[in-house]
């Protein structure tokens, strides 16, 4: 999901007028009745980012949790995980034995927030727009599967699909499939700027300092109607430049949560010596991090020297190195706790197998040390990143098989550059955009997909993972699933690293602190209340 990121800002200092401004006179306090939690993600309008919050253009995990806020989906995932439940809609089901069509039945009296009426039309015009408008960037791709839209009425909607996709529940739960008014939208061209129209349990009032949101202040929607239940009237987003300014601004008081995203050495803090007053909340989390690789580029288009770097690669290390409690070691594309992982990179390679990494080498003739760049941002996730590239280019040089250096860049040039090849292998992260493996392999195992890399495997295209997706049990999909797994490890197309684990942290006085972020990393502003300090 350019999914899924934590977006840190590239220029420290830039917003530090603004943010002070927004904590002392303008902005809500620990007295105030406005919960505000922070967060180090980065809303920018730019030349590569004009449209952030059009949900045709926007995919990364920033942008989508100010989208769930305002945009109502017919699914959503419900409190505590699991397979999706109505939302927009009262019923959703498949209509076939073949999972090929999919029917919703709107709620009654749906409007959006400006007061009118919010039909099956409007639900056909917001899917077809993002399939339309099919941004490059933009989450289209979850909506690959449908053939066509049909309205019945003005209240039922029938999605009729190009194959069976006994995924397309959890695609219907994303920001992807957010319900916009054609008033207010372009059916062909995005909407630029940070303006959203939805009919979700918020309106959304945006602070914008130049090209950048600072603050997003959200208050309850009185026309919403829908599956969420509010226990807050107003909440209100506030970005920072860095984990520490929010850190200190959460000790301050004058914010009450932290979302995203606590750096390695606040985590530790906290769970050793938390201030007075302020709780750290250890919650589940799929994010997973990786090495991508171009398999055309000539230092790593030898598929002998990817797998010498999944068996020298030492987790473990890695991990104590520099990320501690907030991360554990991941042996495929798909998570552990996520139905169908397979531990398929420890089974072939074990773990810093220096030994098997030079018969792999030797074998394919391949002359060493092996010289390789990897390629990384330094202003996207966080603020381990650059030393996460350091210890993996120390470890690799350490086996004297590679010589590594590494190359940081910031998100506006790094991301361009990596969907054109420009980079042999590079470091990026995910975010699912729904709990499933499917989404662990799909975006980027399939055509056009996410990392634009030119490895295909027909077998995984044709045969599995249209496989996987025709069984509505997903355990029973778990074949298709581990055998995908298998082939990751074997073509090393990309190397799994780490799968993180998430952590919030509140002051004491705000209760549904561990329903406010669920497992994929949305942000659930609703679930936030007022309860007596503890």
């Amino acid at each position: 999901m350019n999914r899924k990121t934590m977006a840190l800002t590239a220029a420290a200092g830039l917003l530090t007028p603004a943010l002070t401004a927004c904590g002392s006179t303008s902005g809500a306090g620990a007295g105030s009745g406005t919960i505000v939690v922070g967060t180090t993600d980065r809303f920018e309008a730019a030349d590569y980012a004009p449209a952030p919050l059009d949900p045709a253009y926007a995919y990364d995990a920033g942008t989508w949790n100010i989208l769930r806020q305002t945009l109502q989906t017919l699914m959503h995932t419900p409190r505590g995980g699991g397979q999706p439940v109505p939302e927009a809609a009262h019923d959703c089901r498949f209509t076939d034995t073949g999972n090929e069509s999919y029917r919703c039945v709107l709620r009654p009296g749906l409007t959006f927030a400006d007061g009118s009426p919010l039909t099956a039309q409007d639900v056909k015009f917001s899917i077809e727009r993002v399939r339309a408008i099919k941004d490059e960037n933009g989450p289209s791709s979850l909506l690959s599967t449908i053939d066509t839209v049909e309205t019945k009425g003005a209240d039922t909607v029938v999605f009729h699909l190009k194959t069976a996709d006994a995924t397309f529940p959890y695609k219907l739960s994303t920001p992807a499939a957010g319900i916009v008014s054609a008033k207010k939208y372009d059916a062909k061209k995005l909407r630029e700027g940070f303006t959203v129209d939805g009919s979700g349990p918020y309106t959304m009032k945006a602070e914008v300092k130049g090209n950048r949101l600072v603050r997003a202040v959200f208050s309850k929607n009185p026309h919403y109607k829908g599956d969420l239940k509010l226990q807050n009237d107003k909440a209100e987003l506030r970005a920072f430049d860095d984990s520490d300014a929010m850190g200190k601004a959460l000790e301050r008081g004058t914010i009450h949560m932290v979302s995203r995203t606590l750096s390695p050495a606040q985590i530790t803090e906290l769970s050793n010596k938390p201030p007075k007053g302020i709780k750290l909340v250890p919650m589940p989390g799929l994010e997973i991090r990786y090495l991508g690789f171009n398999t055309d580029a000539p230092g790593v288009k030898d598929k002998a020297v990817r797998q010498a770097l999944a068996a020298a690669v030492d987790r473990n290390a890695l991990i104590t190195k520099v990320y501690g409690k907030s991360a554990q070691p991941l042996y495929s594309l798909v998570p552990t706790t996520v139905t169908g992982h397979v531990n398929s990179f420890f089974n072939k390679y074990g773990e810093a197998n220096t030994a098997k990494a030079a018969d792999l080498l030797k074998a394919a003739g391949i002359k060493t040390p092996v010289k390789l760049t990897l390629n990384y941002t330094n202003d996207h996730y966080g603020d381990g990143t650059a030393a996460e590239f350091e210890a993996l280019k120390t470890q690799l040089n350490s086996t004297q098989l590679f010589d590594i250096t590494v190359q940081g860049a910031d998100w506006a040039a790094f991301r361009p550059a990596q969907k054109k090849g420009d980079y042999a292998a590079y470091g990026l992260g995910w975010f699912p955009d729904y709990a499933d493996a499917d989404n662990f392999l799909a975006p980027f195992l399939e055509q056009d997909n996410f990392l634009g890399t030119p490895y295909a495997n027909p077998t995984v295209r044709t045969k599995l993972i249209p496989e996987s997706r025709r069984a509505v049990d997903r355990g029973l999909a778990g074949p298709a699933i581990a055998e995908m797994q298998d082939i990751v490890a074997e073509d090393v197309p990309v190397l799994p690293l780490w799968q993180g684990k998430q952590y919030v942290a509140a002051r004491d006085g705000i209760t549904g602190v561990e329903w406010s972020v669920n497992a994929i990393s949305d942000l659930q502003l609703w679930e936030l209340g007022r309860g007596v300090s503890g």
